[in-house]
């Protein structure tokens, strides 16, 4: 692990590598992984230390593996107007622990966030989320929300929009989505597909979702489901070199 102590006194020391094993906090800590805990503070911090994990990138994606299940109810809110939804804060993820144990009680793995009195769809646990439909206006559409300020910018996400955008295949667009959207588009057969998106499962497809009493089977896994195994194929190829792409370059 790769870490720079900083005091307030004396600002960033020189930086150092060490194994875990000389580390005086395990990098399998739970505080460390996408910062679970809010913290007490009861003054301004003197001292910090930096650490990051020195590793190989990887990603994760099993077109055989099942497909995630999502609890959507609205008297959970990940995020607000004013809030901190778009930052990479550990606050973040502590406050929505309690959210995901009710989830798994109802028999799902992830916590759907909604927003705001038409339930906004928003993002699925820790991940952003896209809906491939053919929309209102009967157009092939690839969807997600926009960066409004609830909505955590990832970079996977980025990269799935300017991916798919150089296909110039389908409309893709950054907009609001509803639930009822959503349910009126299962009941017309008109959604394609939904996912997850993020840094350690890059393309988590979605098979269903528990909303006001009912479960809503979302299509994913067939022969009219192609995208998010051609998405997850793509990315990994830039990842490893095996396709020419201006993402990358030689270090």
């Amino acid at each position: 692990m790769l870490t720079i102590e900083w005091s307030a006194t004396e600002g960033w020391q020189a930086p150092l590598i060490k194994p875990f094993g000389n580390m005086s906090l395990h990098p399998a800590c739970s505080s460390l992984h996408y910062g679970v805990q809010p913290s007490l503070g009861v003054k301004k911090p003197g001292h910090a230390l930096l650490y990051v994990i020195l590793c190989q990138a990887g990603s994760y994606f099993n077109n055989e593996a099942e497909a995630l299940s999502l609890w959507a109810d609205p008297k959970y809110t990940r995020a607000w107007e004013g809030g901190t939804g778009d930052c990479k804060m550990g606050g973040n993820y502590g406050c929505s622990l309690l959210a995901q144990y009710e989830a798994v009680d109802y028999g799902c793995q992830q916590v759907l966030w909604l927003y705001g009195e038409d339930h906004q769809i928003t993002e699925a646990g820790t991940m952003n989320i896209f809906l491939h439909w053919i929309n209102e206006i009967g157009e092939e559409e690839l969807a997600t929300p926009p960066l409004d300020g609830i909505i955590l910018p990832g970079v996977t996400r980025q990269s799935i929009l300017e991916l798919t955008r150089k296909w110039d295949e389908f409309q893709v667009t950054e907009r609001y989505l509803t639930m009822s959207q959503l349910c009126s588009a299962l009941k017309q057969q008109r959604v394609r597909e939904m996912f997850g998106s993020g840094t350690a499962c890059m393309i988590c497809p979605i098979g269903h979702i528990v909303y006001q009493g009912e479960n809503l089977h979302i299509p994913c896994q067939d022969k009219n489901t192609q995208l998010t195994s051609r998405i997850a194929k793509e990315l990994t190829d830039i990842q490893y070199g095996r396709i020419h792409s201006d993402w990358t370059f030689l270090v």
